[in-house]
């Protein structure tokens, strides 16, 4: 298998121009507003991603589990991930390192871990399909992997770009979109961007049916930008835009009853 070369990325600059204004208001209106305290806002701010991070653990819960049994386990894994993000977060630690991707590994899905600690999958995978790499190739093009988003500069195409690899490689013996997923985030949560999630059915069946398009079509070869590529990462946009959407809304909103408050 061969990793798509970074500089073939071609994503819609105008969304994320979009995506960049629209976080940038969010932090005028909570350090400049003049309408309502900037205290309101920032705890608004954080109430919104807080719920966000909340529905990531419960979207991923339920987009992989076939029992309400194992939704429940999953979700009691994911919380816990989620927790270990935000506290590293917190402690201005980004997700840069093939070390975080395995502590993420082993929150959330344990029992895998435990078989296999600290190690690749020692198995063949199939995704749709398309055949993954074989095992032996895993370790190197992880290694590959980490380089090429080391040196993407946006940090939110270094997070699409991790997320449609990682999940084309499948590292591990299980667990492979529930880690995928929370490390994407983690990276978009440090650069203050909003989580992304898959919020119903509809949208999983998109988002597995691009996937597969995408690996199907760069399986054949030549390595080059798709159409299919393209969808996916376009549809990761679409995602980050509307809860920075609704993120800049709540905060509007609070803004608003609290002028409106004030003229009473």
């Amino acid at each position: 298998m061969q990793l798509i070369p970074y500089d073939l990325i071609q994503m819609d600059k105008e969304k994320i121009l979009a995506i960049d204004e629209k976080v940038k208001k969010i932090y005028r209106l909570i350090t400049f507003s003049r309408s309502h305290k900037a205290d309101d806002l920032l705890d608004k701010f954080i109430s919104c991603n807080n719920n966000l991070a909340q529905l990531l653990s419960i979207k991923n819960a339920q987009m992989e589990a076939q029992t309400q049994e194992e939704a429940k386990v999953y979700l009691g894994n994911l919380e816990k991930a989620i927790e270990f993000v935000v506290n590293e977060i917190k402690n201005s630690i980004n997700f840069l390192h093939l070390t975080q991707l395995f502590k993420l590994f082993r929150l959330i899905s344990p029992n895998a871990h435990a078989r296999h600690p600290n190690k690749f999958r020692q198995t063949l995978v199939q995704i749709g399909s398309t055949v993954c790499p074989e095992p032996k190739e895993v370790p190197i093009l992880m290694t590959e992997l980490f380089r090429n988003v080391s040196l993407i500069d946006h940090p939110v195409m270094k997070a699409i770009y991790l997320h449609h690899e990682l999940i084309r490689i499948h590292p591990f013996s299980d667990g492979n979109g529930r880690t995928t997923r929370i490390a994407k985030n983690w990276m978009l949560m440090y650069n203050l961007y909003p989580p992304i999630f898959i919020k119903d059915d509809l949208e999983k069946q998109e988002y597995i049916a691009t996937l597969n398009d995408s690996f199907t079509v760069l399986a054949r070869g030549p390595i080059k930008w798709h159409q299919a590529t393209a969808s996916f990462f376009d549809q990761e946009l679409e995602r980050i835009l509307t809860n920075t959407e609704l993120v800049l809304n709540d905060i509007r909103q609070l803004g608003d009853i609290n002028q409106s408050t004030t003229q009473l």
